[in-house]
């Protein structure tokens, strides 16, 4: 977009896609998501795009882990004791983040190895079955571990959807996360292929001419809590959503687009 354009939506559509299979580890979600617009009756056409909760794919990359066959390192007890958490899962998160940032009894806030500030480094126990049921012990407790790189789990899916349908599209894959000062959580991109990350609109005209100086819009995150709405945080078993209208052009976005860098973080 040049410096005097504006963004105009004729209409912004989400669809949550149906028949989504509770997914297990290898499972094809590139072939699960072109089987679900089928059901949907919806082609895929140029310029759309999926956008994808971070649990699937997690669950079809085997980001399974069972907590009984974890062994806490004292710095885990330690975080343990502070936070009142099982100890092999402070191992857990401790494996999977670069710094602890803040502890409360039942909250590690971190930052996660992909970057970005979250609690508990986005391990998730939530609808999360065994890896096999015929091998369950009463032992086990399995939790899921975010997607070791997300930007390129959104590249392979979006080859493997391109590839099929045969149009340009964009992929996010989306997670809740709360928020510094603000009660709830929210959908936001940690990971993405094919959609820019944020539009810088410094310099872009408003109603009366004046020229925007510090406007830069996350629009991925825009885009992935309008499609979290879709999918919902319980019950609802709606992990894709596919959009059509997206007001940007489509672009080579990722993920550290939209991560504020350290010298810029006044909060920590």
């Amino acid at each position: 977009m040049d410096k005097e354009s504006s963004v105009s939506v004729d209409k912004l559509t989400l669809t949550p896609l149906p028949n989504i299979p509770l997914i297990r580890p290898d499972d094809d979600l590139t072939d699960l998501i072109l089987t679900s617009c089928k059901d949907a009756n919806l082609t895929l056409q140029e310029n759309d795009i999926l956008v994808i909760a971070q649990k699937v794919v997690s669950k079809a990359e085997g980001r399974l882990v069972n907590l009984a066959d974890v062994t806490p390192s004292p710095a885990a007890l330690e975080l343990a004791a502070r936070s009142e958490k099982d100890p092999r899962l402070c191992e857990l998160i401790l494996q999977e983040s670069k710094a602890v940032l803040r502890v409360r009894p039942g909250l590690v806030i971190v930052e996660h190895k992909l970057g970005f500030v979250c609690a508990n480094a986005g391990i998730d126990h939530s609808n999360v079955a065994p890896a096999s049921q015929s091998s369950a012990r009463p032992e086990d407790l399995w939790y899921l571990l975010l997607p070791e790189d997300a930007d390129r789990s959104a590249q392979r899916i979006r080859a493997g959807l391109e590839a099929a349908a045969g149009v340009r599209l964009g992929v996010s894959i989306i997670d809740s996360h709360g928020r510094a000062w603000r009660e709830g959580t929210v959908g936001v991109t940690i990971g993405l292929s094919g959609l820019p990350a944020v539009m810088d609109e410094r310099g872009w005209k408003d109603l009366f001419g004046y020229e925007l100086r510090v406007t830069v819009v996350g629009v991925a995150d825009e885009l992935a809590a309008a499609a979290s709405l879709m999918m919902g945080q319980a019950a609802e078993g709606t992990p894709v959503v596919h959009v059509r209208g997206f007001p940007y052009p489509l672009g080579e976005g990722r993920l550290q687009d939209l991560l504020r860098p350290k010298e810029k973080d006044l909060f920590r």
